[in-house]
C-alpha cells in the first residue's frame, strides 16, 4: 500500500477532506507560537533547592553524581574516577571547557579528542543545561560536540555547571533557542540516567542501547 493510499484511508476515518492547508496553518501556529505547559510545582524552586532536586533526580535514574567546588578540580575528579574504575582510555570532545583542561602526565590514561568508536571505554563532555525535575541533561551536537560521545563509549562522563540547571523543560528548550539564534541544532539529546531496557522478559539491563554508567560531574561554581 502506497503513502498516498495510507495518508487517504486515515482521512476517510477521520471524515476530512483532502485539502491540509488549514490544518498545517493551525499546526504551524501552534508551532511557532511555543506556549509553555503547565509547569509541575516541584520545579519552581529557588536556584539552590533547584540543584538539589536536579542531584536527587539524577541519583533515583542511577547516574553516579560528582560534585565539585571549582572547575579547576574537573580534570583530577575524572583522573580519580577513571583509575578507580580501572578505565585507561578516554575519548573528550572538542569544547572549550574541555580542551582547556590540565591533565596529569602520568595517570596513565589513553586521552584522545576525537569522535567515539565502538570500544571506546569512556568519553568526556560538557552540557548544555541539566533539568531539574527529572534529572535531565540537555546536550546538543556540533563540531566541536559530536553525539557519538553520548552514546558508544561504555562510561559517559558529563561535566554541568551549577548555573546552568533550570527547572523545567519548556526553559531548557528557550534557553536552547536563545543560545543558537532560533536555528536548532542538528541533533538534540535529553539524558536521564544509564541506558537501560526491561523489554526481554522484564528484566533490566543496563547499557542496552548506550552507556552502562553515566557520571554527571557537577561543577557549584559555574
Amino acid at each position: 500500500m502506497s503513502r498516498a493510499e495510507i495518508f487517504n484511508r486515515i482521512r476517510t476515518g477521520l471524515k476530512v477532506g483532502a485539502d491540509d492547508s488549514a490544518r498545517r496553518a493551525a499546526v504551524e501556529a501552534r508551532l511557532n507560537a511555543r506556549a509553555r505547559n503547565l509547569i509541575p510545582q516541584r520545579a519552581q524552586l529557588p536556584a539552590e533547592e533547584l540543584v538539589q532536586l536536579f542531584l536527587n533526580m539524577a541519583r533515583e535514574a542511577a547516574a553516579e553524581v560528582i560534585e565539585i567546588e571549582r572547575r579547576e578540580q574537573l580534570a583530577a575528579a575524572v583522573e580519580h574516577y577513571l583509575q578507580a574504575q580501572g578505565v585507561g582510555q578516554l575519548v573528550s570532545s572538542d569544547e572549550e571547557l574541555i580542551v582547556a583542561l590540565q591533565w596529569s602526565h602520568d595517570n596513565g590514561i589513553v586521552h584522545e579528542r576525537r569522535p567515539a568508536r565502538a570500544g571506546d571505554e569512556a568519553s568526556l563532555t560538557g552540557s548544555f543545561a541539566g533539568i531539574a525535575e527529572t534529572g535531565t541533561l540537555l546536550l546538543y551536537s556540533g563540531a566541536e560536540r559530536p553525539t557519538t560521545l553520548n552514546f558508544l563509549p561504555d562510561t559517559h562522563i558529563v561535566a554541568l555547571r551549577a548555573s546552568t540547571i533550570v527547572g523545567p523543560y519548556e526553559d531548557a528548550w528557550q534557553q536552547l533557542r536563545q543560545a543558537t539564534g532560533g536555528q536548532m541544532p542538528r541533533t538534540v539529546n535529553l539524558i536521564t540516567g544509564p541506558s537501560r531496557s526491561a523489554d526481554i522478559e522484564q528484566r533490566l539491563q543496563m547499557g542496552a542501547h548506550g552507556p552502562r554508567n553515566l557520571v554527571i560531574v557537577l561543577m557549584h561554581d559555574e
